[in-house]
C-alpha cells in the first residue's frame, strides 16, 4: 500500500543496485509510475517486467546529452514528474601522498555534474506537474560525509557536500514556484558500493530500511533526510565543532587506519 495519497509520477536514477534498488522495488510494489534509470539494462529490464507502472531508462548520467533526451522521453511517457530522484552516485577514496585527479574526476562527475544534469532535464517535468495543480520535488542522494571531512573522503565527500550545497541554494530559488527540494544524508548503508569499504561503518543499516527511510521522508516533505539519526546527529554535531578540534578527531580516525593496515 503506498503511503501517498494518489500514486505518483517519479524519475528514479541508480536504480539496479543497493538503495536505488531497493527503492525501484518498493516504488513499483506500491502502484507509482516509475521511471527507472541505470547503466545495467538487463537488471532494469528485469526489474519492470511484468509492471506496467515501470518504464526501463538505460541511461549513463555522465552524459549530458543523453540525460537531456531522458527528460524528453519521459515528457513522452508521463507528460510531467510529481518527484525526481536523483541517487547514482559512485565513491573512490583518495591516497593523498599518491595524489590522483583522474580518481577525482571519476567521482565528481557521476555525483555532482550527473545529478545537475538530471536536475536540468527534470525541472521542465516538475513545472509541468506544478501547471497541473499538483505538488512537484527534487530529492537527491548526498551522504552524511558532507556534513563532515573525513579521511581519504576528499573526493567522496566533497562531491556530496557541493550537491548538498547547490541543491539547498537552489531549494530557495525554486520555492516561488511551488517547487520542494529534499536533500537525502545516508549514514552506512551495506551496498555492493559499500561491501568493497576497508574500514568499520558503525550503525550500518540494510538498503531496505535506507528506501523505508527514504520514502518516508519524502512523504512528509522532509527537507532533510538523514539515517540512521543515531549516526547521522552524531557526524553533525561533530561537523560543527571548533575547526582545531575536528582536525584532531579527523587524525585520530587516519591513525587507527593506519593501525589497521
Amino acid at each position: 500500500m503506498s503511503p501517498w495519497k494518489t500514486p505518483q509520477r517519479i524519475w528514479l536514477t541508480g536504480a539496479t543496485s543497493g538503495i536505488g534498488e531497493a527503492l525501484a522495488k518498493k516504488l513499483i510494489a506500491q502502484g507509482h509510475y516509475v521511471v527507472l534509470s541505470a547503466r545495467n539494462q538487463e537488471t532494469l529490464a528485469s526489474l519492470c517486467d511484468g509492471h506496467a507502472n515501470a518504464y526501463p531508462l538505460p541511461l549513463d548520467i555522465s552524459d549530458r546529452q543523453a540525460v537531456l533526451a531522458a527528460g524528453e522521453q519521459i515528457s513522452t511517457w508521463l507528460g510531467a514528474l510529481d518527484i525526481a530522484l536523483f541517487n547514482a552516485g559512485t565513491c573512490e577514496y583518495l591516497d593523498a601522498q599518491q595524489f590522483d585527479m583522474e580518481l577525482i574526476e571519476r567521482v565528481f562527475t557521476p555525483n555532482l555534474f550527473g545529478t545537475l544534469y538530471g536536475v536540468e532535464a527534470a525541472l521542465p517535468l516538475l513545472r509541468a506537474a506544478r501547471k497541473e495543480g499538483k505538488p512537484a520535488r527534487l530529492a537527491a542522494t548526498s551522504s552524511a560525509s558532507a556534513y563532515l571531512p573525513l579521511p581519504r573522503a576528499e573526493a567522496y565527500g566533497a562531491s556530496k557536500a557541493a550537491i548538498s550545497y547547490f541543491l539547498e541554494s537552489l531549494r530557495l530559488d525554486l520555492d516561488q514556484e511551488g517547487i520542494d527540494v529534499s536533500l537525502i544524508h545516508p549514514g552506512f548503508v551495506k551496498t555492493p558500493l559499500t561491501d568493497r569499504n576497508d574500514f568499520p561503518m558503525p550503525m550500518q543499516v540494510t538498503a531496505d530500511q535506507a528506501a523505508d527511510a527514504i520514502i518516508a521522508g519524502l512523504v512528509k516533505g522532509r527537507l532533510d533526510i538523514h539515517f540512521p539519526r543515531r549516526f547521522t546527529y552524531l557526524v553533525k554535531w561533530l561537523g560543527i565543532l571548533p575547526p582545531a578540534l575536528r582536525r584532531y578527531i579527523g587524525l585520530r580516525m587516519t591513525r587507527r587506519q593506519e593501525e589497521q593496515q
